[in-house]
């Protein structure tokens, strides 16, 4: 032990008062060695001090203010299952009628479409009628829409531009709101950062 001072944990070991096998050279170290015996003498010092002070705990609400802090994930099928349970009877006659009339439903909407899947014209005749009044709903939809928030002059701006002018305007407006998400997000982080 002559030709080196004690290591790091060694020092903790005689600080500690650790007995056991590889103790015994150390000590003899500390007697031969003055630099040694001053730090392991330091770290007794520091290891009293610390002992004297006072034990702290932190109140019963720190997890719950810290959890409060924390964004928590909630995947879609939890979300789902957390929204269907609201709507869920507490009683079990109740759950058990709900789920009856739930399965009643389903048997009713799977019954219905195999007969109309069965009806090769009649399933013709009913998609392409949902798809003509789907269409003319959602066109006209859209008209109003635009006349509504546009006006009419823009909108026979855009009919005289024709498709081109419209893609043009389609992606002028999703570039205004991708500016205007980005400028929000911005903001929004700034904000965070101020805090």
């Amino acid at each position: 032990m002559k030709h080196r001072h004690l290591l790091p944990n060694e020092i903790d070991l005689l600080v500690d008062g650790e007995v056991g096998f590889g103790v015994a050279p150390l000590r003899a170290h500390l007697l031969e060695c003055a630099d040694c015996a001053e730090q392991v003498e330091e770290a007794r010092v520091v290891a009293d001090a610390l002992e004297q002070l006072p034990r702290f705990s932190p109140p019963y609400v720190f997890a719950d203010k810290v959890m409060a802090q924390v964004p928590v994930f909630v995947p879609w099928h939890v979300a789902a299952r957390d929204a269907a349970t609201k709507w869920l009877p507490e009683s079990r006659p109740l759950r058990v009628a709900a789920g009856a009339l739930a399965a009643s439903a389903a048997g009713a909407v799977s019954v219905g479409t195999l007969w109309i899947a069965s009806r090769g014209e009649l399933a013709s005749l009913a998609s392409g009628a949902a798809a003509e009044g789907g269409r003319s709903l959602v066109t006209g939809a859209l008209h109003d829409l635009a006349l509504a928030t546009f006006g009419a002059p823009a909108l026979a701006t855009v009919a005289q531009l024709g498709t081109t002018g419209v893609a043009i305007a389609g992606l002028g407006f999703l570039g205004a709101a991708a500016g205007t998400l980005f400028g929000v997000r911005r903001l929004a982080t700034a904000a965070h950062r101020g805090r």
